[in-house]
Parts: C-alpha cells; sequence; structure tokens
C-alpha cells in the first residue's frame, strides 16, 4: 500500500501545494521550489530573485544549480533535518527532506538569501565548487544589481525558518498520505461490495492502521539514520581537525593525503602517522569506508542509480566504486539496496 504513494505527485494535489508554496514564500521572503527524490524540479519557483533567475538562464551555469538542488536534499535526507549551506555563488540556501516509510521522496529547496552576520556562516558548507572561476566571477560583475537587492537575514532566522518549514511540509505529507491510506480503504471495502459503515471504520480499525503505519515509519527512518550522527565526524586532535571538517562537507570530492596535511600545516608522513593513531587505520583505507558507510545510507533511503551515488560521492566511475563496495561489504551495492528492501517488507 506505502509503496504505490512514494513518488510525491502521487501524494500531494501539485496545485494546491505550488498555492501554498506562492504563500510561504512571500511570508517568508524566501525562494522556494520542490523537487523530487532526484532533484527534478515538481514546481515552478516560487519568488525566485532576478540574481538566481538570470544564472539559471546560462546554460554553463544551470547545471551548478541543478547540482546544488540535488547534493542539498540529499544531505539533509542523510542529516534527516534541514540542511542549511552555500551554493557556487556563496548564497543561503536551505534543503528540507521529505521522506515516507524511510524512503527519502523530495525535498523543500529554500532560500536566495545573503546572510547578514558572516561570522555565524562559516562553517557552511559551499556543497558544489565552481570548476570556473573566472565565469562566475564574470557573471557575478554582469549582474552585481541583481545580487545588491537579494533579500539580507540572520543566521538565526534562516535556522527558525527552515525548522518552521520543516514541521509544516512533513505534517502537510502526512496527513496527505493518511487521506490517501483512508480512500483506497473506501474504495477496497466499496469494490468488494461489503456494506460499510463509515462511523465504525474511521473511528477503529482504520485509524489504529493509519497509527500504526505512521509508528512504523518513523522508526524505518529512524533506523535508517542512525549512522548518520554527527559523532561521525568526531576528533580528538585538533591538529587534524581540520582534515576531518573538510572530508565531511567535501563528500563528492576525490580527497587525497597530501592535500589533507597541507591543509592541517604538517608534512605528510607525520599527517598520515597521527591519522593512524588517530582512527586505527591508515588514510587511504578510513575514507574507503566513510564513504561506502555514506553510499549504504543513500542505498536504503533513495532510489538513486548506482551511478549517480557513485558520482555524488567523488569516485573515478561506477565500476570502481562498485568493486570498493563489494570489498567491504562483500555485496554488490545493486545486491545490498535488494536485500534491505526484501528486509522492509518482511
Amino acid at each position: 500500500m506505502i509503496k504505490e504513494y512514494l513518488h510525491i505527485n502521487k501524494i500531494l494535489d501539485l496545485n494546491k501545494w505550488k498555492r501554498l508554496q506562492d504563500s510561504l514564500a512571500t511570508v517568508t521572503k524566501l525562494a522556494i521550489l520542490t523537487v523530487d527524490y532526484k532533484g527534478i524540479p515538481v514546481t515552478s519557483h516560487s519568488s525566485c530573485q532576478a540574481f538566481c533567475q538570470n544564472v539559471r538562464k546560462d546554460p554553463e551555469l544551470l547545471p551548478y544549480c541543478q547540482k546544488c538542488d540535488s547534493r542539498g536534499g540529499l544531505e539533509a535526507v542523510r542529516l534527516n533535518e534541514p540542511y542549511v549551506y552555500l551554493c557556487h555563488f556563496n548564497i543561503i540556501d536551505i534543503a528540507i527532506p521529505i521522506t515516507i516509510d524511510g524512503k527519502y521522496i523530495g525535498a523543500v529547496l529554500a532560500g536566495q538569501v545573503k546572510l547578514a552576520d558572516r561570522d555565524k556562516g562559516t562553517d557552511l558548507e559551499q556543497i558544489v565548487s565552481s570548476k570556473n572561476v573566472h565565469m562566475h566571477e564574470a557573471k557575478l560583475q554582469e549582474l552585481q544589481d541583481d545580487y545588491d537587492q537579494l533579500p539580507v537575514m540572520t543566521y538565526e532566522e534562516i535556522v527558525k525558518i527552515s525548522n518552521m518549514l520543516s514541521l509544516l511540509c512533513n505534517y502537510i505529507v502526512e496527513e496527505a498520505l493518511n487521506k490517501n491510506l483512508l480512500v483506497e480503504m473506501f474504495e477496497k471495502a466499496s469494490g468488494s461490495q461489503e456494506s460499510v459503515n463509515l462511523s465504525t471504520i474511521l473511528p477503529g480499525y482504520s485509524i489504529r492502521n493509519i497509527e500504526s503505519i505512521k509508528k512504523e515509519m518513523t522508526n524505518a527512518i529512524a533506523d535508517a539514520y542512525l549512522k548518520s550522527s554527527p559523532s561521525d565526524n568526531a576528533c580528538t586532535s585538533p591538529a587534524l581537525q581540520p582534515a576531518f571538517e573538510y572530508i565531511h562537507s567535501h563528500k563528492s570530492e576525490q580527497v587525497t593525503l597530501k592535500q589533507m596535511a597541507e591543509l592541517c600545516h604538517l608534512s605528510p608522513s607525520y599527517f598520515s602517522r597521527l591519522f593512524s593513531k588517530e582512527t586505527g587505520e591508515n588514510f587511504t583505507t578510513y575514507l574507503a569506508k566513510l564513504k561506502i558507510k555514506w553510499a549504504k545510507q543513500l542505498l536504503e533511503v533513495t532510489d538513486m542509480p548506482i551511478s549517480q551515488i557513485s558520482d555524488e560521492l567523488g569516485f573515478n566511475e561506477s565500476g570502481y566504486f562498485i568493486k570498493i563496495f563489494k570489498k567491504f561489504e562483500e555485496i554488490t551495492p545493486a545486491l545490498y539496496r535488494k536485500y534491505i528492501q526484501e528486509q522492509s517488507v518482511t
């Protein structure tokens, strides 16, 4: 029953959702867009700022915007909470995950604002880095007037709004799902030509089953994200902390020991010894295991193709990703996903 509703357009009346989205954008002064689990928009933008409109019209810059949307949503679902980050133009964006039965079905993306208190945003991740700095600088200079007109908010205001949007959006999705389940129950009952007492079904059987389903969904989500605790990024060595923070903030990059040693202002050999002492593993093994852990989370909670997961985690190509995954898990990514799905059914 649940699987039939895992597509966001099957759960929500997108015309009504868009009207609500427009109202929220007006009240919060944020641009808002809803995307499916692939990062593909299912609504048009509400209150899209002139600067971002013009950037998205540029065919060379649009892929950067789309990658920001996709990765922002994935990071939000990995954390199971609203995710505040910087786009490739260092503008504040927010990704709010929408999950059902432990499955990521889409996200509400909001933002297009500048940070008033920049010192509060020093830890924010720039989720997509520019591969053509000159192109970005030229576009920023060309659209400077539009950039200056972007709304400005404090970090505290942004966090409060993101939490409010998260509660509201997931409540509406949950209620919509409940409504669909009730409709399905009544349709099946009517189709079987059985006599249905509405006043009996609503307060009794149906509601108890819906509450049971909701409880199962909550438990599934909690289990799926148990491994995503902030303790993953724990480091007892201050000298290594910059490297740990960089690795967790640049998941799609191919990070080398030499780069991290330079970041920590250490020689590669000394960095390597410190790292092995801190983690109990050499740098290459630790990084590979960490990326496979992230890959397992994406396999569990999304329907992303294996090749896309490989790309999102910075592997050279999907064949190499599958080889590394099998080395540590003794199973291919596809079989791992199939096993998780079968376990969830039973």
